[in-house]
């Protein structure tokens, strides 16, 4: 069994359905001609909608082919190595991203033949094969890997395909100056603080693209474009989910710990909504405050519930929950420490409301060498620094 040209033929009409023509036909035009089953190991992780499964191209030959050319995501390693796919549980540290996702930002970054390429997170090496095809093959594109496992059997990966960027295993938030300056910089793990060694490494006019993770609530592809005074200036341009780069991962624990003083009150206010606003309120609430947020469900013996945690990520003592219920007038409110994290972000929820709702495309990032700001509209409107 192989890559049946109606495989192929369906994985092009999801990217481009009924040639739309949103994805450039240069990229089109790689992905049919990088195998993607090459860079996919025998088993791997599904974690969708549902409970996650493993496809195994040896046991099930026709799944596995089927959901290699899909828009599956699919896991290759959990828990930086440390556990194996087979227990179907723990944290996604590398995968095959969406192939969605992945034109998505080869299309932003508005690639051109010679093009002299630095990606960020090599993972399975699709996205560096990808990019040899569409810039060239003779040592345009450099490619940075964290994880020398990982590293290594990407080498594999591309070798079998016949594609031969240049492999580098460091730490990427580093960049790499031998090749610079580069006209455009690829990231493919998820970022928080934007570091600007990729900034100063990245020519005048040159273009970086990567999935923005500000901590609230839901992460963006972001677009910048290097200035000639050494800043970079870009807005919002979509949606891009990735795993954090290692560097920049929250803390290991998932909920804040316990705390002294818990203050206990009830609000009206939903707080499901506030994990439901969408895109545009999450930047806003993120940028005002500079919280962070996670919503988790589940079942005690009180019923089922939706909580939704909010904290400070630079004082692990401030934080608060709030507590959904089925059939309740009233939602429970837990915060504990000296700063009121739920209040502020009613306060910022209630500050974006006022502003007329502004869509997320409405956002933008400046970064400096001294750091980033997060504006609405144009630059000289800062919302917060970092």
């Amino acid at each position: 069994m192989r890559a049946t040209p109606e495989r192929l033929a369906r994985l092009i009409t999801a990217l481009d359905p009924e040639g739309s023509g949103d994805i450039s036909k240069p990229i089109l035009d790689a992905v049919r001609a990088v195998p993607r089953h090459l860079f996919i190991p025998p088993v791997g992780l599904v974690v969708e909608e549902g409970e996650p499964y493993l496809i195994d191209r040896k046991a099930d030959p026709g799944t596995w082919w089927d959901t290699v050319y899909s828009r599956s995501i699919i896991v290759t390693q959990l828990d930086d190595g440390a556990t194996e796919l087979s227990e179907l549980r723990g944290d996604s540290t590398s995968s095959a991203s969406a192939p969605s996702t992945v034109a998505d930002l080869l299309n932003h970054l508005r690639l051109e033949p010679g093009h002299r390429v630095l990606e960020i997170g090599t993972g399975t090496g699709y996205t560096a094969a990808l990019l040899s095809h569409l810039v060239g093959d003779q040592g345009e594109v450099t490619s940075i890997e964290v994880d020398p496992q990982v590293a290594e059997q990407a080498a594999k990966n591309l070798a079998a395909s016949g594609t031969h960027p240049r492999l580098l295993v460091g730490d990427g938030a580093l960049g790499h100056t031998d090749g610079q300056p580069y006209d455009r910089v690829h990231i493919t793990c998820g970022i928080r603080t934007i570091p600007y060694a990729w900034v100063t490494q990245t020519r005048p006019g040159g273009v970086i693209v990567l999935p923005w993770h500000p901590g609230y609530g839901t992460s963006h592809a972001l677009r910048l474009e290097v200035q000639h005074d050494g800043t970079a200036i870009g807005r919002m341009v979509g949606y891009a989910g990735y795993m954090m780069m290692r560097s920049q991962r929250p803390r290991p624990s998932e909920d804040p710990p316990p705390g002294k003083g818990r203050r206990h009150y009830r609000t009206a206010l939903d707080p499901r909504a506030l994990d439901q606003l969408g895109a545009s309120a999450d930047l806003a609430i993120g940028a005002l405050t500079g919280l962070r947020s996670h919503t988790t469900e589940g079942a005690d013996e009180d019923g089922q519930y939706v909580r939704t945690w909010i904290y400070d990520p630079d004082d692990a003592r401030s934080w608060a929950v709030a507590t959904w219920r089925p059939d309740r007038a009233g939602h429970g409110v837990q915060q504990v420490g000296n700063r009121p994290v739920w209040d502020e972000v009613v306060q910022a929820y209630t500050q974006w409301v006022s502003w007329g709702e502004p869509h997320w495309r409405r956002y933008g990032l400046t970064v400096t060498p001294d750091g980033q700001s997060i504006w609405l509209d144009t630059p000289k409107r800062v919302l917060s620094s970092t």
